[in-house]
């Protein structure tokens, strides 16, 4: 892992999977935009930390993902700092039983295997109409952006650096995505919209890059996912349920979905691209034979 530069007091930490940011209030205390993931990035990022003596004095998440959010006790525990997240995040990160809510095909004692690095004390609770957050006396922008996950939003720190979260991806993802993530696909494509009117002199992507202007890449993005919800639509044949489909999806996708728990995930992120289908009128769901089944209308824009 290494630090990199972005802009003035805005860096962020390579975690070779992620872009982490941070701002530095001094030489030595900083403010962290999400903190990673628990498994495989906490001893990473925990030694570049030690190595440069920096101090967590705030974090601020975008998002209640495991990779956003996954050191977030752990450093609070390790410096006292404060923890900022969107109201509904932060209340998903409570305790097990509300990340049972999101994750609700598992078991309470799945949720806490898999997510319990998830759970922590979010101090400030930020609502969908606040725009601005002081944190360790300094003052960040935010863009509220649904979506990805129920109340997505987007930082912008003083160097006039936004960070992006999981907003959009970068490139180099959407060479290997078969099907990336979004809790509510319709949400997350008007918040990729949103993104067209900011004006910002560089911007960060956690999975992952650096910009320094994201007209293309949202366009991009905005086709790839549609591309996607295409490629799942020509997946589906006559009446399915979604059981059906997901079958087709793993054949047609040769996606490598080896535990229940892959299995529970890759479904998850399925059900995003169905509702998206049936929302936008390209498929219908009806009652047959005592089963939901999904069949097609017309083609997706």
């Amino acid at each position: 892992m290494k630090v990199k530069r972005v802009k003035d007091n805005t860096f962020c930490i390579d975690t070779g999977m992620t872009y982490i940011p941070f701002y530095k209030i001094s030489d030595k205390e900083i403010i962290m935009l999400d903190t990673g993931w628990a498994e495989g990035e906490r001893k990473g990022i925990d030694g570049i930390l030690q190595e440069n003596g920096f101090k967590v004095k705030g974090i601020i998440c975008t998002h209640a993902h495991i990779d956003h959010v996954g050191n977030n006790s752990y450093l609070k525990e390790k410096y006292g700092c404060v923890i900022a997240m969107p109201a509904y995040e932060g209340l998903i990160c409570s305790s097990a039983i509300n990340l049972k809510l999101y994750y609700n095909s598992q078991t309470l004692s799945e949720v806490k295997e898999h997510f319990g690095s998830m759970i922590c004390k979010t101090d400030i609770l930020i609502l969908n109409d606040e725009d601005r957050i002081n944190v360790g006396g300094i003052e960040f922008k935010l863009i509220h952006t649904p979506g990805h996950s129920p109340a997505h939003m987007c930082i912008v720190t003083p160097d006039n650096v936004a960070y992006l979260g999981d907003a959009l991806i970068s490139y180099e993802v959407m060479k290997g995505a078969k099907m990336p993530y979004a809790y509510i696909l319709t949400e997350d494509l008007k918040s990729k919209k949103k993104l067209y009117d900011l004006s910002c002199s560089k911007y960060i992507v956690a999975h992952k890059g650096i910009f320094d202007d994201i007209t293309k890449l949202i366009t991009d993005n905005i086709h790839f996912y549609r591309n996607r919800a295409r490629k799942i639509y020509n997946a589906i044949e006559d009446s399915m349920t979604m059981e059906n489909i997901m079958n087709a999806v793993i054949k047609e996708f040769t996606l490598h979905v080896n535990s229940k728990y892959k299995y529970a995930i890759m479904k998850k992120m399925l059900e995003s691209y169905v509702e998206y289908l049936n929302e936008t009128g390209a498929i219908k769901l009806n009652i047959d034979s005592g089963f939901l089944k999904y069949s097609k209308v017309h083609s997706p824009d």
